[in-house]
C-alpha cells in the first residue's frame, strides 16, 4: 500500500534532524514506499528542505513558542515552510497536504500546530525576511559553525562557495578514452537530442546542459561514459600511473575513480580497496560495466597488516574519509549532519591514514591525498603537517594542468572550490617519495 508522499518526506527529515542516515540511504526506501509518480515530488521535498533547512530552522524558531517534543513535528513544519517558499505548488494545497500528513502520520494533536506556525508564515512571509535577512546563517542557507568556517578560510569567496552550494549541480560525465574519444562522444550525444559541451580541465569530461537519467545516454551500459564530476575526474589524471605499476585506491568506493585509472592505462596492476562490503559491491558493478578489473579488498585502510601483501605500489591513491563540504550541493544534508567537532576527529583519521599508507609507497613513488572538503583543517593543514614530519616526502603537486591554471595554490597541494556552472569542490596534494 502507498504512503502519503509528504508523510513519507517527514519520515526522511526527521531521521536526518536525529542524525539517523542520509539522504542517499534513506531516500531510495523511502520511494519504494510511495507511488511512482510520486517519487520525483519527494525528492524534490526532501533535497530541498535539506538544501534550505538552516534558513526554514530560523524562521520556524521565530514562528513558534518553543521546538515541538515530536522531530516528525519539527520536519513537517520545515517541509510546509519549503513548500510555501521555494515550491510552485499552491499555498492553501500545501498547507493542507502537510497537515493532511501529520494526520497520516498519526500526530492528529500536532494538526493545529502546524497548519497555525504555517498560515503565519504566509503572513507573515514579508516581515520574517526582513528580521531574519542580517543573519549570515540565513541568508548563506548554511549552519552557522560552517558558515564561520567557510568564511574565515575564503573571506574573498565565500560568498561564490554559498552561492554554488545552494545550486542543483551539473550533470558530468567521464567519457573511456580507451574506447571512444570525446569529441565522437558529443557527436553521439548531439545525434540523440542531448546537448552538452566539453569541461575545461578534464580532456575526458563532458556536461550535460540538463540532467538526465542514465538509461538514456548513449552507450552507458555498455561503459563508453560513466556519471562523475569534472573535478573527482583530475585524480586519475594527476597520479598518472604508468604501464606495469601497481596501484592502491586506499578508498575506492563506488570506483569512478579505480575505473578512470584503469581507463587511462589498463596495464596497471591495481588494488581497489574499502572497509565496506557494500560499497566494494557497487565497485564491482562500476567495473564490470566498463569491461575493466581490479583487485577488491574489503578491509580498513588503516590497519594494513591485516591486508597487505608487503609488496610496495608505486602509486597510492587516497581518497581520504572527510566532511564532504566540497560536494553539499550534491548532498545537502551535509548541512544537517556535520558538527563543528567532527572536523577535528576526521582531520586526525586523515593524518593517521596517510602516515599509514606512506610505507606502503616505493621510493620514488607517488601518493595523491584527495577530499571532497574545502577546509583547510583537512587538507592544506593535514598534508604540511604530513611533510614537516616526514623526510622523505615532499610536495610535487603541478600548478598548471595541461598548461592551465586549475586551482587555488596552498602552502601544500591545490585547491578547487565548487563552482555553481563547473566541478565541485576538491583538494589535491601530490606527494612524491625520495628515492
Amino acid at each position: 500500500m502507498s504512503r502519503d508522499v509528504r508523510a513519507e518526506a517527514a519520515r526522511v527529515v526527521a531521521s536526518l534532524l536525529n542524525g539517523r542516515g542520509s539522504l542517499s540511504r534513506l531516500l531510495p526506501q523511502a520511494e519504494e514506499k510511495v507511488e511512482e509518480r510520486d517519487r520525483a515530488l519527494l525528492r524534490e521535498l526532501c533535497y530541498g528542505c535539506a538544501r534550505t533547512a538552516p534558513r526554514l530552522q530560523l524562521t520556524a524558531a521565530k514562528l513558534l513558542r518553543k521546538a515541538p517534543g515530536d522531530t516528525q513535528v519539527s520536519a513537517l513544519i520545515l517541509l510546509g515552510l519549503y513548500q510555501l517558499e521555494y515550491t510552485r505548488i499552491p499555498d492553501h494545497a500545501a498547507i493542507s497536504a502537510t497537515v493532511n500528513a501529520a494526520r497520516s502520520l498519526k500526530l492528529d494533536r500536532a494538526t493545529g500546530l502546524i497548519n497555525g506556525v504555517l498560515r503565519n508564515a504566509l503572513r507573515d512571509s514579508e516581515r520574517l525576511q526582513r528580521k531574519l535577512s542580517g543573519n549570515p546563517q540565513f541568508s548563506s542557507m548554511h549552519p552557522a559553525w560552517l558558515q564561520q568556517k567557510i568564511k574565515a578560510a575564503w573571506p574573498t569567496q565565500a560568498g561564490d562557495i554559498f552561492r554554488a552550494n545552494n545550486t542543483n549541480p551539473p550533470m558530468t560525465l567521464r567519457v573511456n578514452s580507451a574506447k571512444i574519444s570525446r569529441d565522437d562522444y558529443l557527436q553521439q550525444l548531439d545525434e540523440t537530442g542531448l546537448s552538452a559541451e566539453p569541461c575545461t580541465l578534464s580532456p575526458v569530461g563532458v556536461t550535460l546542459l540538463e540532467a538526465v537519467p542514465v538509461g538514456i545516454l548513449p552507450g552507458f551500459a555498455d561503459g563508453l561514459v560513466s556519471v562523475q564530476d569534472e573535478s573527482a575526474q583530475l585524480a586519475a589524471i594527476l597520479l598518472a600511473a604508468e604501464s606495469g605499476d601497481r596501484v592502491l585506491d586506499a578508498c575506492a568506493a563506488p570506483g569512478g575513480k579505480s575505473c578512470h585509472l584503469l581507463e587511462q592505462q589498463s596495464s596497471i596492476q591495481l588494488s581497489a580497496l574499502d572497509i565496506e562490503e557494500l560499497r566494494l559491491d557497487r565497485v564491482q558493478e562500476n567495473l564490470e560495466r566498463c569491461g575493466l578489473s581490479a583487485q577488491l579488498i574489503c578491509a580498513d585502510a588503516a590497519t594494513p597488516d591485516a591486508w597487505w601483501d608487503g609488496q610496495q605500489y608505486e602509486r597510492i591513491l587516497l581518497d581520504a574519509p572527510c566532511s564532504a563540504t566540497g560536494v553539499i550541493r550534491r548532498n545537502p544534508d551535509i548541512k544537517l549532519l556535520r558538527r563543528a567537532e567532527d572536523i577535528t576527529e576526521l582531520a586526525k583519521l586523515q593524518g593517521k591514514l596517510l602516515r599509514t599508507l606512506w610505507p606502503l609507497l616505493k621510493p620514488g613513488g607517488s601518493l595523491l591525498y584527495a577530499t571532497c572538503s574545502v577546509l583547510p583543517a583537512e587538507n592544506n593543514e593535514v598534508v604540511a603537517a604530513f611533510i614537516a614530519e616526514t623526510e622523505d616526502a615532499s610536495d610535487n603537486t603541478p600548478e598548471l594542468l595541461h598548461g592551465k591554471p586549475w586551482g587555488e595554490k596552498q602552502a601544500a597541494g591545490m585547491q578547487l572550490l565548487p563552482q555553481s556552472l563547473g566541478g565541485d569542490g576538491f583538494y589535491y596534494a601530490l606527494l612524491s617519495k625520495a628515492e
